[in-house]
């Protein structure tokens, strides 16, 4: 009777300890995001923190019930294709593909895996999509206007210049379907101002300072640096060289200004990566990329250095001052 007891405890408490165990196994994975980006995270960083909360926003949080595999091409777009066939190696649940370059990427290595893209392109003559409204496919995401402002960068030079007659144009080759659209607006633009253009290339950290050597030998009063994912992680650099060169320099960053650069102007770049989060979310919950509308940022930001200008010995108009969101001191 003894003997029998015993065998009954020691089942019911064999029982008690293997039972977590099960429950545990029955606890659905945590789905998987990809992020694919063609930058770095240096420059990325405050856009990282926006998508999280635009996940954060609709339940989610990166460790506790999602995780996100990050893939950074550190400014090599030959690299992407490989990083997002990997990606859908692993079976993400979904890639949110950020800049255009890692969209166009993640396109073309899956046509199941849904894709919640960030692009200051415009999505249909990109390809990514067949309509804003109607999206169709694996595929829907944000727009912002960081593309479209490009002549505005080189009309607030022209604004803190009004004396100068050549301004350089930087964009990079290895991107030729951003420099494209970047090229024609910015001649657009130069043209209605009465301006000379004057492109340079650089496509890796060496080619800078031969850019802003350049800048100097052409004698042009000063460089507009193109919409671009790689410059944008440099962005703390070409504010320091242009600082060191003493070029007036127009980019598209906070970041760039607060490290010393003159003015940037931009869409709403961290505004976009946070709808990319929600959206992200969205595809978590069940929704169906295709059904999702393309989601266009419209608002436009402007930081001025006004302790750059001094230095520069510019004098900001005072109608400019009064049109930027933020000026540092």
């Amino acid at each position: 009777m003894l003997d029998l007891r015993r065998r009954r405890f020691l089942t019911l408490l064999g029982g008690a300890a293997t039972w977590p165990l099960a429950a545990r196994a029955q606890q659905p994975a945590m789905p998987v995001v990809g992020f694919l980006n063609v930058a770095s995270t240096d420059g990325y960083r405050p856009m990282v923190t926006a998508f999280r909360q635009g996940l954060q926003e609709s339940g989610y949080v990166e460790g506790r019930n999602v995780a996100i595999e990050f893939r950074w091409a550190e400014g090599r777009s030959d690299r992407l294709p490989a990083m997002a066939a990997d990606l859908v190696n692993r079976q993400v649940a979904v890639i949110a593909a950020t800049t255009t370059p890692a969209a166009l990427a993640a396109k073309a290595a899956t046509t199941t895996i849904p894709i919640v893209f960030e692009t200051g392109g415009d999505p249909i003559r990109l390809g990514f999509v067949a309509s804003l409204n109607r999206p169709g496919g694996n595929v829907t995401g944000v727009t912002q206007l960081n593309t479209e402002v490009t002549p505005k960068r080189l009309e607030l030079l022209h604004e803190l210049l009004p004396t100068a007659t050549v301004i350089a144009l930087l964009v990079n080759p290895t991107d030729p379907a951003l420099a494209e659209v970047v090229l024609r607006a910015s001649q657009a633009a130069a043209q209605t101002f009465g301006l000379g253009l004057r492109v340079l290339n650089a496509s890796t950290e060496s080619d800078f300072d031969g850019v802003f050597a350049k800048v100097i030998q052409l004698r042009t009063g000063g460089l507009v640096i193109g919409s671009d994912a790689f410059f944008t992680s440099r962005a703390e650099q070409l504010a320091a060289l242009a600082l060191r060169h003493a070029v007036p320099t127009v980019f598209q960053t906070r970041d760039f200004v607060a490290a010393g650069g003159l003015v940037s102007y931009s869409g709403a770049i961290t505004d976009a990566y946070r709808l990319a989060g929600g959206y992200t979310a969205r595809i978590l919950k069940g929704d169906k990329p295709g059904e999702l509308p393309v989601q266009q940022v419209t608002k436009v930001e402007m930081f001025l250095n006004l302790k750059t200008a001094k230095a520069l010995g510019i004098t900001v108009p005072l109608p400019l001052l009064g049109r930027a969101d933020e000026v540092i001191e």
